[in-house]
């Protein structure tokens, strides 16, 4: 195993973009922190680029933890420090970590919870475009006898999570009939293989402009519930369905350095890529 190092390697955003316009990301380091109790520090494997972090470099988006902060919310990798049940385990990291313990929570919402931890938003200056990141240790999902190389199995922890949590909000049973607009999305690829995983009857669209856009659905009695993440605790659910083969990742995703990560950026918020892109720590 890895040893620790002294400072954490890393793309920090220094300035966020606005209106279109890019921020500025910089290569550097900082300190390692000295772990909280119940953290763990995850070496990263790989970190996948989502349609959220371009929000916060391109759009403005604010973050809860102010720049300069690393972005990056999609994270594989594996455990040196924390827990002694964790170390040495391949694991990946929910983008939403929820504080368990508000009225929120209590509630079974606590992908909403106010108090989360998100790499890249509200877990202060860290997230996943970087060489180690300290987490909650009590949310990490264990990879058991991985069949793909790790850093694929960053995408799990948003794209294929997060429509996961949708079908559970809607409350989505055996033969029922989903409607998915958007299937060659980033997250819709993964809503599809859910649902038909769930038993759910499929009818897709893609991209393009269709006749059961969102304000004639009314007709179907149809009702817009939204949704943010993914609770922790169904991580395990998706990753069997991933391990098993009912949710395909390898088709859908491409690895790359993370050293390429600006023209990655530029290059998705172009609209040039179709499939996720995961950015492997190469510092």
């Amino acid at each position: 195993m890895a040893a620790i190092p002294d400072k954490i390697q890393t793309w920090q955003m220094v300035e966020p973009g606005k209106e279109g316009k890019p921020g500025v990301l910089q290569k550097t380091t900082i300190p390692m922190p000295e772990l909280a109790e119940g953290d763990a520090l995850v070496e990263v494997a790989g970190c996948g680029v989502c349609h959220t972090d371009l929000g916060y470099f391109y759009d403005g988006v604010p973050t809860v933890s102010k720049p300069p902060l690393t972005l990056g919310h999609e994270i594989a990798g594996t455990v040196l420090a924390g827990p002694e049940a964790l170390v040495g385990k391949e694991v990946i990291v929910p983008a939403v970590m929820p504080c368990g313990n508000c009225p929120i929570c209590d509630e079974g919402r606590g992908n909403r919870c106010l108090a989360q931890k998100m790499p890249g938003n509200s877990l202060g200056m860290y997230g996943g475009f970087s060489s180690h990141i300290p987490v909650p240790a009590g949310d990490l999902c264990v990879v058991e006898d991985a069949k793909f190389p790790l850093s694929h199995y960053a995408v799990v922890a948003d794209a294929g999570t997060t429509p996961y949590q949708a079908a559970m909000r809607a409350d989505l049973k055996q033969d029922d009939l989903v409607v998915i607009t958007g299937i060659t999305g980033g997250v819709g690829v993964y809503m599809g293989q859910i649902a038909k995983a769930l038993g759910a009857k499929v009818v897709v669209f893609g991209m393009q402009s269709n006749k059961y856009m969102l304000s004639k659905l009314m007709a179907f009695d149809a009702e817009i519930i939204g949704t943010w993440g993914c609770l922790p605790e169904y991580y395990p659910k998706v990753l069997e369905m991933v391990q098993d083969g009912r949710v395909q990742i390898e088709p859908f995703l491409e690895v790359k350095p993370m050293s390429t990560i600006q023209e990655v950026f530029e290059q998705q918020h172009n609209g040039l890529f179709d499939k996720r892109q995961v950015l492997e720590p190469d510092f």
